[in-house]
């Protein structure tokens, strides 16, 4: 049997293998001097601001937003690991709502690989490693939807211990520049704590729903869903909720959520029945 993580590995270079293929068999372009290279790469339609979409991720999720080729983004993730509703008003407001206590912290960086195909890593204080890759199949510019392909891969102790592998499609709808929505159906591997022989699922069917409104000028509201509908079912589906402000290519993030999970596998392990404090910030280099 193929360990799940060759799959995985498998299956996202075919995605990035089917695009390199389309590339060279377009006709290569005659050489063009600078000023020209440059004029075309500040036409790239990537490089636009999308107001619909200023971020690669709701919270958890994935966005259909394109990072632009050859383009870099950054972001830090904080999840603090005291619930909101463990003890009274005054214990909760003797810890700031959370921020003495510890916190799971993620870095994610990622990269524009081909033109509608990034790729990125992303590690958790928790050492657990996460790659992924993402390419667009079809753009809302010529169907109703947009749809793209996502796959990815945790391992935990620094990627040398239990794999968990993640394939998922991809749908958004961007309603004018004021709203996103999206759709997210995913399989994901090895997501029961439990050795893999002592437990009748270990895979989870999960069914991401989210959506991002732009409030007033460059404030959002964001939230989404994971309801699990098939294999592993333990603990709550997750839920997550947030205030967003963009500044520049800057994006500051202040969310709840029923869990202190930021992976697709942590996410499909379930949450609890409580809430917890985060916040993230993104950076685009472009």
């Amino acid at each position: 049997m193929i360990a799940p993580h060759r799959l995985l590995m498998f299956a996202a270079a075919a995605i990035v293998a089917t695009t390199i293929t389309a590339s060279a068999q377009t006709t290569a372009p005659a050489p063009e001097n600078s000023s020209s290279t440059a004029a075309a790469q500040d036409d790239d339609p990537d490089m636009d601001p999308n107001r619909a979409q200023p971020d690669f991720t709701l919270l958890t999720l994935p966005t259909s937003l394109r990072l632009p080729r050859h383009k870099m983004a950054f972001r830090v993730t904080h999840r603090f690991g005291r619930a909101l509703g463990q003890g009274d008003f005054g214990d909760l407001a003797g810890d700031l709502f959370g921020l003495d206590s510890g916190a799971q912290i993620g870095l994610e960086f990622r990269y524009g690989l081909i033109r509608g195909g990034q790729v990125g890593v992303y590690r958790t204080s928790d050492r657990t490693i996460n790659f992924f890759g993402q390419y667009e199949v079809l753009s809302q510019k010529r169907f109703p939807i947009g749809i793209s392909a996502v796959a990815g891969v945790d391992g935990t102790n620094n990627f040398q211990d239990s794999y968990s592998p993640s394939l998922s499609a991809l749908l958004s709808r961007e309603v004018g520049e004021r709203a996103a929505f999206y759709l997210q159906p995913a399989w994901v591997n090895n997501v029961s704590p439990e050795p893999k022989e002592l437990v009748d699922h270990n895979d989870a069917v999960l069914l991401g729903i989210g959506a991002r409104v732009n409030v007033r000028g460059r404030t959002y509201f964001v939230i989404e869903a994971a309801p699990r509908v098939g294999g592993f079912d333990d603990g709550d589906h997750h839920v997550s909720f947030g205030i967003e402000q963009q500044a520049g290519g800057h994006v500051f993030q202040l969310d709840f959520s029923n869990g202190i999970g930021t992976t697709l596998a942590q996410v499909a392990r379930g949450g609890v029945s409580d809430w917890y404090l985060g916040f993230s910030i993104s950076r685009k280099f472009y």
